[in-house]
């Protein structure tokens, strides 16, 4: 039973084939695609998602990039849109350091998401490109519990202060190649693990468009770091799924 919990199906790059594609990662044994929004358009196209295919669930969000875009009413419009709809998380949300201007209206619209996320008792999707440090110091500052780090890429203390906060860590299926995540992978408890892909991003095959189905060779890298059978391990990050999302 795979689950993907950090997917981008609305993107264009599914367009021509999202019904295969779907068909396929039904038949591999995917219960669960967790595709995450980016901005209003995105939010409301993955709800259109979502009930055209059962597999598909939707985290509805604000990319860094487009909250520093968005006027306050915009986004508080958006945040009320979200409430409304209460999705199985709020994703992706977070700080971007890396390529994005503004971290201090980023911060501000990323406790807004934080606020909701726990008013709403649902799971946060969070992004921390080169701000890891400053999205730990946010979450722990607003109590933020039901955390999911996505391509989480800080040093070793900073990953253990989310391990220590309950958090968890979504392995991307770039783990077959990145040495980052194979020590992230080694870092995390088992009960703390999640696999994702970012598809169509991060693809282990450079040049190649990545989809959920890499997530069964990043079992197998996971399971030879963490020395476990492949079965065993897909079979904890099931329950951990469950355990995360479902309530």
């Amino acid at each position: 039973m795979l689950v993907d919990v950090h997917t981008h199906l609305d993107f264009p790059e599914f367009k021509e084939d999202l019904s295969d594609l779907i068909k396929r990662l039904n038949n591999m044994g995917f219960v669960k695609l967790i595709t995450n929004g980016t901005d209003p358009t995105s939010n409301r196209a993955i709800i259109e998602l979502s009930k055209k295919h059962k597999i598909i669930e939707p985290a509805l969000g604000m990319y860094p990039s487009t909250a520093i875009k968005l006027s306050d009413g915009e986004i508080d419009k958006e945040l009320k849109f979200i409430e409304k709809i209460k999705p199985i998380a709020i994703g992706e949300v977070g700080l971007d350091n890396h390529r994005v201007g503004n971290l201090q209206k980023q911060k501000e619209v990323l406790t807004k998401l934080v606020r909701l996320s726990m008013k709403l008792d649902i799971p946060l999707i969070v992004h921390s490109r080169k701000a890891e440090e400053e999205t730990i110091d946010l979450l722990e500052s607003l109590k933020a519990k039901r955390v999911v780090m996505h391509c989480f890429s800080g040093n070793s203390k900073l990953t253990e202060r989310g391990v220590k906060n309950g958090w968890m860590f979504s392995v991307p299926s770039m783990v077959i190649k990145s040495k980052t995540y194979r020590k992230l992978s080694k870092r995390v408890p088992l009960s703390q693990i999640l696999t994702e892909t970012d598809s169509p991003f991060l693809s282990p095959v450079e040049g190649k468009r990545n989809d959920p189905s890499t997530i069964k060779d990043s079992i197998k890298k996971i399971a030879e770091l963490k020395e476990i059978s492949p079965e065993e391990l897909e079979k904890i990050i099931y329950l951990n799924f469950q355990r995360t999302f479902i309530k």
